[in-house]
């Protein structure tokens, strides 16, 4: 085995890991007025909301199928009498519809940052990083999946292994370079190890930011700075002003001749 293929696929996840946990640490510790989203949805909200929309929607779904796929081995699956054929079909059927909307929101989401100059002003240098190491691991993502439809990869026995072995510290890097993981395969798990040490930098730590205390917050009382009539009671009048001279009720005017 090569020295490139170790640092990739045994050193890289441990570095990839470390610095997006220390790193989020020290983000939240350093810079939580800008630990966020950076919303640009004052600037531009129409197009934002359908975005938007689709693409945290498709991240769920692709997100939820990859943890699902690393972490149930294939023994588990046929113990209850699901055959590899038939979670493949699944698996692939899931895929591209999460892999559609995740492409679909993105486009849209890099339309309208080119499109509206006062949304486009606001884009960091990280912010462009940060697109385009999504846009490759997206792309990366896709490919794998069109172009194993058939399972000629077999990722349940290559793949998924790698992932669990690096959860339980013992790296088998040969798993990913033994001859039956495609190339557009390895590209796609070495952008993901990149993209996790991004992660705690860029705009990407708002995924931390979930409002769960709102739940159990007490309700904002707002009160209207005029005073509200009392419930069956219609507000008072305004009383009447006086007549001046020379005014409707006051005969007619007067000039200074007279």
């Amino acid at each position: 085995m090569s020295q490139g293929s170790v640092l990739l696929y045994a050193v890289l996840p441990y570095v990839a890991i470390a610095v997006f946990a220390v790193g989020t640490v020290w983000r939240y510790r350093r810079d939580q007025y800008g630990w966020g989203a950076r919303s640009t949805q004052f600037l531009e909200s129409r197009v934002l909301r359908y975005g938007s929309t689709i693409f945290h929607l498709g991240v769920l779904a692709a997100i939820g199928g990859h943890v699902l796929g690393i972490l149930i081995p294939r023994s588990w699956t046929a113990a209850v009498g699901l055959p590899d054929g038939a979670y493949h079909v699944i698996a692939v059927i899931g895929g591209l519809a999460a892999g559609g909307a995740v492409v679909a929101g993105f486009l849209i989401l890099v339309y309208r940052r080119l499109r509206f100059p006062r949304v486009r002003v606001t884009t960091t240098r990280m912010d462009e990083a940060t697109f385009a190491m999504l846009g490759f691991g997206i792309l990366t993502g896709i490919l794998a999946t069109t172009t194993n439809l058939g399972d000629a990869v077999h990722y349940r026995e290559t793949v998924g292994p790698y992932f669990r072995q690096v959860l339980v510290l013992d790296p088998k890097p040969e798993l990913m370079t033994g001859g039956g993981v495609d190339l557009i395969f390895q590209i796609h798990v070495v952008a993901v190890w990149f993209l996790y040490a991004l992660w705690p930098f860029s705009r990407l730590v708002h995924v931390w930011s979930i409002p769960v205390d709102f739940l159990r917050r007490s309700p904002i009382l707002y009160r209207s700075r005029a005073p509200r009539p009392r419930a069956g009671r219609r507000a008072p009048l305004p009383e009447p002003r006086a007549p001046t001279e020379g005014g409707p009720t006051g005969g007619p005017a007067r000039s200074s001749a007279d």
